[in-house]
């Protein structure tokens, strides 16, 4: 539409809605799935585990290893540490939530946790509007639905009647279907 307006910001900064939508997607990157917490629990116990049978490995190779002793249990402790390192299991699962969210948020996708973020593999339908608002940045009337006692063209006639001074986008969606129908 052409023509000027006033306007007066009643949010700045951190209220608005942009500050919300990064706000949103920082609580979501920070949040825990339930999953992270079973792999926090497992790491919890599978660390000290993992040092203490390294920490044999060194005693072993150091009184009955071959000489160098040190080397060889110093070497051995290391390999204990490297091969059983839960750090795929601590930094997976904090990664993948970070990269999803991320994802989301550049495609408008907005992800309030990471609980959400795991549970939607569930998802099963995806209901989305089917005006055209989305696919072409355009409502549109696709579908009237009358009850028995009227007509489709009735119900659009009165609608596009009630909407004709509006300048609201559904409005003037439903004016235009109703002229298109003449």
């Amino acid at each position: 539409k052409t023509g000027s307006f006033k306007f007066e910001a009643t949010r700045v900064g951190k209220d608005t809605t942009l500050a919300q939508i990064i706000r949103l997607v920082d609580e979501a990157q920070g949040s825990k799935a339930p999953i992270q917490r079973l792999a926090d629990v497992i790491a919890s116990y599978f660390v000290p585990i993992v040092i203490g049978i390294a920490t044999i490995t060194f005693i072993i190779w150091y009184f009955a290893g071959p000489s160098p002793a040190l080397t060889y249990a110093i070497l051995n402790f290391v390999a204990v540490l490297i091969i059983a390192c839960p750090c795929a299991m601590g930094l997976a699962t904090p990664t993948a939530i970070i990269v999803g969210t991320g994802k989301g948020a550049e495609h408008g996708i907005l992800i309030r946790s990471a609980e959400t973020l795991e549970r939607s593999h569930k998802i099963r339908a995806v209901l989305l509007d089917k005006t055209g608002t989305l696919t072409q940045g355009e409502p549109k009337v696709t579908d009237i639905i009358a009850l028995p006692s009227s007509s489709q063209e009735e119900i659009l006639r009165l609608a596009a009647s009630a909407e004709r001074g509006s300048e609201h986008p559904l409005g003037e969606a439903i004016v235009k279907a109703a002229l298109e129908k003449k």
